[in-house]
């Protein structure tokens, strides 16, 4: 796992690659970037370091709405950093306060006096900051004013479909497509919970059945159906099948 670690920790190495992002899922969109990150820290025998947020953005810029649902926990999040070479995922509280701070006061108060940055990574539409105005352009300008460099990564398609975490959201929840939803993750979605007490009728048919109550309230869970899944108990895997249903008002499925 990627050294998951909080902005309060974290300490400032000048000779770090650095991006910026939620970076909800680690999609294979995300994956061309964090690649290009481990590519450039190898190359300046540096540190790579991720920097997300938690909570979500938009749980606090649209507090009246509800919540986002996720596609990754934090943890998640840096065991996958972790597969692709990244050292550092480096929480940043997001509150109002935070969500106020300007796309150049960002920069400099958080990514070099907080974090340190040789090198700067940055998606082609990424935008950042108070009311979203930090732009490639502004990486560029702080970026020459305080030496650090700035690399942009192209945008990232499958198909006719631009890859993002939006549209996993909405092959998983909307459409019940989870070999799409696979397709961008690069990898099968992944869902984790507690096994809850239910009604044993399974085991009275010879089928028995697992009801799990997901340990983070806050993922995502696909759209109702009968979906054919991986189970990993500990390290055993099995095969099995996964089923959404309301039971005494808690959420059977599997994982």
């Amino acid at each position: 796992m990627a050294e998951l670690i909080s902005l309060q920790q974290i300490r400032c190495v000048p000779n770090s690659v650095v991006t910026v992002g939620t970076f909800d899922g680690v999609h294979e969109g995300h994956k061309v970037l964090m690649r290009t990150v481990v590519e450039k820290a190898k190359a300046r025998k540096a540190r790579s370091v991720v920097v997300t947020f938690d909570p979500h953005p938009r749980d606090i810029i649209n507090p009246g709405k509800e919540g986002i649902r996720l596609l990754t926990t934090l943890e998640e999040r840096a065991e996958i950093l972790a597969d692709l070479g990244i050292d550092v995922l480096c929480v940043v509280p997001f509150n109002r306060d935070f969500s106020l701070l300007t796309s150049e006061a960002f920069l400099r108060s958080i990514i070099v006096d907080r974090i340190g940055v040789s090198e700067f990574v940055i998606g082609y539409d990424h935008q950042f900051g108070r009311d979203r105005t930090g732009t490639i352009d502004t990486v560029l300008a702080v970026g020459e004013e305080l030496g650090f460099n700035a690399t942009v990564v192209s945008k990232q398609e499958m198909g006719a479909a631009t890859i993002s975490s939006s549209a996993v959201r909405r092959a998983l929840a909307e459409a019940g497509d989870v070999q799409q939803a696979a397709q961008f993750l690069g990898r099968p979605y992944r869902l984790t919970g507690l096994v809850m007490h239910g009604d044993e009728r399974g085991r009275i048919i010879g089928f028995p059945t697992a009801n799990l109550d997901p340990i983070n309230k806050r993922k995502i869970i696909p759209r109702k159906g009968v979906y054919a899944v991986w189970v990993w108990i500990q390290e055993t895997r099995f095969r099995g099948m996964l089923k959404q249903v309301r039971i005494r008002r808690m959420t059977s499925k599997s994982t």
